[in-house]
């Protein structure tokens, strides 16, 4: 028995280990690594990669975000399992070629000239006839016209043997399509060769030094120049792509490389610095051109090279390939002005930069913190049939409910063709409160004409980064600011002010013969404005803070449905009056001329009245509006040492010459068989029977046997085969 076992422990682990490379071999299990592959390709593609992780909480949810974080489905191309299936793929495809090469190229040697010529009447394709020559000059003749066809032949001379079984004979054997063979091993190779170039050029190499090198992520923050040197990467590393951003003027050095829980150093053996950046913009919008003038410094030599970059023309240096990806905002200097939102703000001043230290304020019972996020030049917008930003309306023509709803929000969708107009500079910053919550703001700098005639401030706002912006539209008063504006909430938010308001309508308003009326359109005036103005006389009939929805709700509630219509036409005539006089009051004391009551300044109210309504909604006390930027461009340029890329240019060649050798080339093998006829007359008479073998029947393949029966065997037709 103990013989026995040791015999079977003997022999297993051959076993094992054949079985292993069977299996790791085999076509299903090359094909199941493909798969897998394409199905994380197609998530890869799907899921956007290496975003901040509250990207994926708004857009998937929090348990979704975590589970592609801990699958690593939000950087699959590096991550570990990825990696690995590429790996397995390359083990199992060489292995392929290690079992199949041997015996492709003994096949590619053989002619198989020692077939039995009793195999040949096996065939599906052959053809016999009788030869009026002997079987040496018929095999040599054969021979001949088949190698002038570009076959290649070896001639067997048998001898027949004593018992008569075999007889005497010539046997042509050709071959010629070999390169479809080849063709297998070229494509397995591609493979391979494509696998071993993406292993090159993904994060393994980096990762690896991250395992065995002592090199860590680095997740803080602060300055490059203070990061430790454990998370930085060798200017020797043979392998890595990452990002440098470079200011107009400055130089860069360092490269940024994204990983799944943080970022690496890379140490460029140059220095980079922009000299000019340029960008030239389509009529849409869109950049139509961005390159940069650089100088490359040598950090080793101090040697400077001039280059420029561009989209699709990147420079090389010291086997470092740059592109120009992108571009991005440099540090511009910004200064802004606080327009006050609430009643309790004041108007300020502050500077900053673009992408710098944020600064703290303090408006009323508000402690905010003002993120500097974007300076944008250029802003080009739709203003087809009123705008994407929209225009204002008469709000004395339309449902109050659906005036709301539709000053809500972005723009109003046209399928009218588009006019495309650049309203000018821009600033985006957020406005952060002390629980750490974030709104994203976009002011635009200058008023524009949405098409009524009445010039607008956009100011933009949205709660998460993949909402649209939505715009509160304040009209630009005669001297294009928005003094007008803050003028008229400011005397709307003061009593006296509104009690005047009321008196002088009421002056303009009542019948000298119906004096008694008077104190009806009082009432009704009051009640409208303080509704409206969102003062606290009106806080028990409405639940909103004002404008008009406050009017709305208090109509919803306290007039029947029957009398709404006609109750709301006449509710909205009185308090466009009454506001009439708030703007006049408020130009009175600012030394400034009343209006006089025409279509301009009826416009301007308009306007004035639905900025107002909509600005209780607006959720911050002020608006910051820019009034002076100095602009720093930057150049985002991509860096990349690829020594795989060659590799797989080399893998993609061959995989075009292996498809192309097994679609288009076939293999085919002749075999012809020449024995003397004894049964015909004459010495010189000649049996022939040939037989042709091919891996892919199509009607070119049968084409070609026609044509060798004709030429070989002077057979001017298909022969009948012989079941």
């Amino acid at each position: 028995m103990s013989v026995s076992t040791h015999g079977l422990r003997v022999h297993r682990g051959p076993q094992v280990l054949r079985a292993a490379v069977e299996l790791f071999s085999s076509m299903r299990f090359a094909i199941a690594l493909l798969t897998v592959i394409c199905i994380a390709s197609i998530i890869g593609t799907v899921i956007k990669q290496h975003e901040p992780i509250n990207n994926y909480i708004n857009q998937f949810g929090p348990f979704w975000a975590e589970l592609f974080r801990a699958a690593r489905l939000d950087s699959i191309y590096s991550a570990w399992w990825f990696l690995l299936i590429l790996l397995f793929l390359v083990i199992s495809t060489t292995l392929c070629i290690a079992r199949n090469t041997p015996r492709i190229l003994v096949d590619l040697k053989t002619f198989k000239e020692d077939i039995r010529a009793q195999s040949l009447k096996a065939f599906g394709q052959r053809a016999e006839n009788t030869l009026a020559e002997t079987p040496d000059a018929a095999a040599n003749r054969i021979g001949q016209l088949l190698v002038s066809g570009g076959w290649k032949v070896k001639l067997q001379q048998r001898e027949g043997s004593g018992d008569g079984k075999a007889a005497p004979g010539w046997m042509v054997a050709a071959r010629a399509g070999g390169a479809h063979k080849l063709g297998y091993i070229a494509a397995h190779s591609a493979i391979v060769l494509v696998c071993i170039g993406g292993l090159l050029d993904g994060d393994l190499v980096v990762r690896a030094q991250t395992w065995f090198n002592g090199k860590s992520v680095f997740t803080g923050g602060g300055m490059i120049a203070d990061v430790a040197s454990e998370h930085r990467l060798s200017v020797n590393n043979p392998t890595f792509r990452g990002n440098i951003l470079v200011p107009e003027g400055g130089q860069g050095s360092v490269a940024i490389l994204n990983q799944a829980d943080g970022v690496l150093l890379q140490e460029l053996p140059f220095s980079i610095e922009l000299k000019k950046f340029i960008v030239d913009y389509y009529s849409t919008g869109m950049p139509k051109l961005f390159a940069s003038e650089v100088v490359l410094h040598d950090r080793e030599t101090g040697a400077q090279v001039p280059a420029r970059i561009e989209v699709n023309h990147p420079a090389s240096y010291k086997g470092v390939e740059i592109y120009q990806s992108s571009f991005d905002d440099g540090g511009s200097k910004v200064k802004l002005k606080a327009v006050p939102m609430a009643a309790a703000a004041k108007p300020f001043e502050v500077e900053g930069i673009i992408g710098g230290p944020s600064t703290e304020i303090t408006n009323g019972k508000d402690k905010l913190t003002l993120e500097y996020a974007a300076l944008r030049v250029i802003n080009v917008e739709n203003f087809a049939d009123g705008g994407a930003m929209g225009s204002g309306a008469d709000v004395r023509k339309v449902d109050l409910r659906h005036s709301l709803e539709s000053r809500l929000g972005a723009a109003n969708k046209t399928n009218k063709p588009k006019v495309l107009r650049n309203i000018g500079p821009s600033i985006g910053y957020k406005l952060r409160d002390a629980a750490g919550q974030a709104r994203e703001y976009q002011n635009y700098m200058v008023p524009v004409d949405t098409g009524d005639g009445q010039p607008v401030f956009l100011l933009g706002m949205r709660e998460k980064p993949e909402d649209p912006f939505r715009y509160l539209r304040v009209p630009a008063d005669e001297q294009g600011s928005m003094d007008g504006f803050v003028r008229m909430r400011t005397a709307l938010a003061d009593p006296d002010a509104r009690a005047r308001a009321i008196e002088r309508y009421i002056a303009k308003a009542t019948d000298p013969k119906r004096p008694e009326m008077a104190e009806q359109l009082r009432v009704s005036a009051t009640r409208a404005l303080a509704l409206f103005s969102g003062s606290e006389r009106a806080r028990a009939d409405a639940t909103t803070a004002g404008g008009w929805q406050a009017i709305a709700e208090f109509m919803e509630v306290n007039v029947p449905e029957a009398e709404r219509e006609r109750a709301g036409a006449v509710l909205v005539r009185i308090l466009n009056d009454v506001l009439f006089e708030v703007l006049n009051l408020s130009r009175e004391g600012a030394g400034l001329a009343a209006v006089p009551s025409d279509d301009k300044s009826q416009a301007y109210l308009t306007q004035a009245v639905l900025a107002i309504s909509d600005a209780h909604f607006y959720p911050a006390p002020v608006a910051m509006m820019m009034t002076d930027f100095t602009q720093v461009q930057a150049s985002v340029f991509q860096v990349a040492r690829a020594p795989g890329k060659n590799v797989v240019y080399l893998g993609c060649l061959l995989l075009i010459v292996g498809i192309f050798a097994m679609l288009y080339v076939r293999e085919r093998r002749l075999w012809v068989w020449l024995t003397p006829d004894g049964a015909a007359s004459g010495d010189s008479a000649t049996a022939a029977t040939m037989a042709f073998s091919v891996n892919r029947k199509t009607i070119d393949s049968d084409r070609e046997f026609e044509h060798l029966k004709h030429k070989l065997l002077a057979l001017n037709k298909r022969e009948p085969e012989t079941p």
